[in-house]
């Protein structure tokens, strides 16, 4: 076979789905040929500015010497061996690097093949905790209304019950108990009233309550809404008064994208279970991983199970842990704290956008810009008039954003803030 032939677009549109797409009107697809760095190479000729890092993951760019070289070294010795009865070096000292990184005291690490499974992974963790303690009526999770956590059954439960892309599955999903979203921006103290209905819904429901489920600082695919890190501290108090375990989802938020190298940093707590994945193995392979403490996990093991009941076919995989170290090891040899200051600092063109009648609100958190618009965004139209002015974008409802790599140069920042402001000026969503 010879992968360089052209792509048979009509067998694509025919026959194979793309996330989140029709298949009597399907969106439009681009052939890929390459990439490099922080460009796309289409089949059509075009080089594209990545502004998404392939949904949050690329954190290097693509085709980084050090990740090629560690992939290329671990498939010629074990793409993959079964994780039941066996370990290897790539997860141990992977699970070592996480258990260094991450906020104390978390330092048990369940590897997973995906955010939303270690998400599942997550909510298990919680409920197997209480079981195993004799709590058999804490089978609930709470969580904030604009949350997004993954695709699979328990992920889509705790997604927001209305808004989010999965409210047609409301009466097979297990039933939870939503809060309203966090409503104090990121740089603003908690409103009183935010907290008090906070604690209002522990005080009513905290005997039925496993846990509260929360991305921290940024709620992402449910409307990029950033809030204020009070409302995680408060989180934080509220669990351990009412006797909650608190997971937070890093999925999209982890490893430096807030300005932080995971989000609960900026409010200064820990939670009790953390989920990762996305950029952990820098965009190359697919991995997460869900940490908890020694006291939920040993919970977990007194209980008549006495295991945590899962494990997938490709957890602890060698070439994704092998991939996932050298993408962590390179993210510390780096400067990343600087590259995503900077980057901040050039997403700052983007608040131009705010002058345009049509433009709701613009904000910026780390390597993460938002221009959030009154109407929703036609994704055809725009990614056209996008690939024409060389850049890669994908916005989704009213939201125009961009998550870049950390090698984005500020020339380039400058092009796909540029190109925001003309698409929005000319019509063209």
């Amino acid at each position: 076979m010879n992968i360089n032939q052209s792509v048979d677009l009509d067998f694509d549109r025919e026959h194979i789905w793309h996330p989140y797409t029709s298949m009597i009107d399907p969106l439009p697809v681009y052939p890929v040929t390459h990439t490099d760095k922080n460009r796309i190479f289409l089949e059509t000729g075009e080089s594209l500015i990545d502004g998404m890092a392939s949904w949050w993951s690329a954190l290097h760019g693509y085709n980084h010497p050090k990740l090629v070289k560690a992939m290329t070294e671990q498939v010629t010795t074990m793409s993959h061996v079964m994780f039941g009865g066996i370990t290897h070096g790539p997860a141990v000292n992977l699970c070592k690097k996480l258990v260094e990184l991450t906020p104390a005291p978390l330092q048990k690490v369940f590897l997973a093949d995906s955010g939303s499974v270690s998400v599942e992974v997550a909510i298990k963790m919680a409920l197997q905790f209480w079981l195993s303690q004799g709590h058999s009526s804490k089978t609930k999770l709470m969580t904030a209304k604009k949350g997004y956590h993954g695709d699979t059954f328990a992920a889509m439960s705790v997604c927001d019950p209305v808004n989010s892309m999965h409210s047609m599955y409301q009466g097979f999903l297990p039933e939870h108990i939503f809060v309203e979203a966090p409503t104090s921006g990121f740089d603003q103290e908690l409103k009183e009233s935010e907290l008090d209905a906070l604690e209002s819904a522990f005080k009513t429901h905290h005997n039925e309550l496993a846990a509260f489920i929360i991305e921290p600082i940024v709620q992402n695919a449910g409307g990029m809404n950033f809030y204020s890190a009070d409302y995680l501290k408060a989180l934080r108090e509220l669990c351990e008064k009412y006797n909650v375990l608190l997971i937070l989802d890093e999925i999209a938020t982890g490893f430096g994208r807030t300005g932080k190298m995971f989000a609960c940093e900026h409010a200064q707590i820990s939670p009790d279970i953390l989920c990762v994945g996305k950029a952990l193995t820098g965009g190359c392979m697919t991995l997460s991983a869900t940490l908890t403490t020694e006291k939920v996990a040993l919970g977990i093991s007194q209980g008549e199970a006495k295991v945590l009941m899962h494990g997938p076919t490709f957890m602890g995989n060698p070439l994704a842990c092998a991939t996932a170290l050298a993408s962590l090891e390179l993210l510390e040899e780096t400067d990343w704290h600087s590259n995503v200051h900077r980057i901040n600092q050039a997403m700052s063109r983007l608040h131009r956008c705010a002058e345009l009648d049509v433009v709701k609100q613009v904000r910026t958190l780390g390597a993460i810009g938002v221009v959030e618009l009154k109407e929703v965004v036609d994704v055809a139209k725009i990614q056209k008039f996008f690939i024409q002015k060389g850049l890669w974008i994908r916005p989704f409802g009213k939201l125009i954003y961009i998550m870049p790599p950390y090698i984005t140069s500020n020339e380039d920042i400058e092009e796909l803030s540029d190109g925001i402001y003309q698409a929005i000026e000319q019509n063209a969503y």
